[in-house]
């Protein structure tokens, strides 16, 4: 940061002075062979008591895994959550305000919306890539937050490392890089800038490189402060003990994990080949993403012909600087197969 950050000018007063829900498990952390503790029902059914609420066995996994230490880690119901935890614990209802860079993931804009929290948007320049000093000169005291998705959803590009230093080092308020999509990235994650940056929080998700969407399990990393105020706020039992499971069973299998990386990152090579190679495809874009936007003659026309036959793609003509494009996610390689004979056959 440029001037000395201060985070208790941004927490909202009603945050900073919350005294916590404190559960039974939060208060009794060890191990017994009676718990009278927590109301539950005493017989055995392998889910009749409470999960961890901190999840403390899946981030040691993950401290060791990211490099980032476990009280620097904070667990979601999926970072949909993370997302609607911020907005409360920084953005005053009906006062302050947020910067997005269009086109970008919808839940920003609607999370703000819940929360009645303006969004100031600047729209990404040509390419894709953040307007360094447009967003900066859209700052001041009420814009708490703003959000980089970087691979970017829905363009797929990863946002250049020197505007993204910028723009951490230089925004008066919390920095929020999603990294949803960093396991199909060639670079390292965010999460190193973590000591340099304590406005920073980076989040990332079991959804996409850990083929586990339907546990819906998101994580974040910050500062020991600002993981302190998202766990004070989140719901006591957030993660429940079935999604624990999955993910610690997956953090078991971290070959098998990139092994299906190497091969989604293969099979999109093939698809930006054979998309670019079509009549009606007038533009591939870059992709550093499990998923490529290509810009098509007649979207519309070319959705309805691939829903016909069993494909489902996803039209996003009608977003900002998308406008002809639908996007492609990299599926397998038979799923793969099929999309390019049926585009061959339009």
């Amino acid at each position: 940061m440029t001037t000395a950050f201060d985070l208790t000018t941004l927490v909202r007063p009603n945050i900073a002075a919350l005294n916590p829900y404190s559960s039974a498990r939060d208060e009794f952390k060890g191990s017994a062979e009676v718990y009278l503790d927590a109301n539950e029902n005493p017989y055995e059914t392998g889910l009749n008591r409470y999960p961890d609420p901190l999840a403390a066995a899946v981030k040691k996994e993950l401290e060791q895994l990211k490099g980032v230490p476990a009280q620097q880690i904070m667990l979601g119901n999926g970072s949909d959550e993370v997302i609607d935890l911020l907005f409360r614990i920084f953005c005053e209802p009906g006062k302050d305000e947020v910067i997005t860079l269009p086109p970008t993931y919808g839940m920003y804009q609607v999370s703000a919306d819940i929360n009645n929290v303006g969004v100031k948007k600047v729209p990404l320049k040509a390419g894709f890539v953040p307007d360094v000093d447009a967003i900066l000169a859209e700052a001041n005291e009420r814009t708490k937050i703003l959000w980089l998705c970087t691979p970017n959803n829905p363009s797929g590009n990863d946002f250049p490392a020197d505007a993204m230093e910028r723009l951490v080092g230089s925004f008066p308020g919390i920095v929020v890089i999603d990294e949803a999509y960093v396991d199909f990235a060639n670079r390292a994650s965010y999460t190193t800038w973590l000591d340099r940056f304590p406005n920073l929080v980076i989040m990332q998700t079991f959804s996409k490189a850990w083929g586990l969407a339907g546990i819906r399990l998101g994580m974040a990393f910050a500062s020991t402060a600002i993981i302190q105020l998202l766990n004070a706020v989140k719901p006591p039992y957030n993660v429940n003990r079935l999604t624990q499971k999955a993910a610690l069973e997956a953090l078991q299998e971290k070959q098998k994990q990139a092994e299906e990386v190497q091969t989604i990152l293969g099979q999109r090579a093939l698809m930006q080949q054979h998309l670019a190679s079509l009549s009606f495809v007038e533009r591939v874009y870059p992709s550093s993403s499990n998923f490529i936007l290509a810009k098509v003659e007649d979207p519309k026309a070319t959705y309805n012909y691939l829903m016909g036959k069993g494909i489902i793609v996803r039209d996003r003509s009608r977003q900002y600087a998308c406008e002809g494009c639908l996007r492609f996610t990299v599926g397998t390689p038979e799923e793969n197969e099929r999309l390019f004979r049926a585009l061959i056959e339009m």
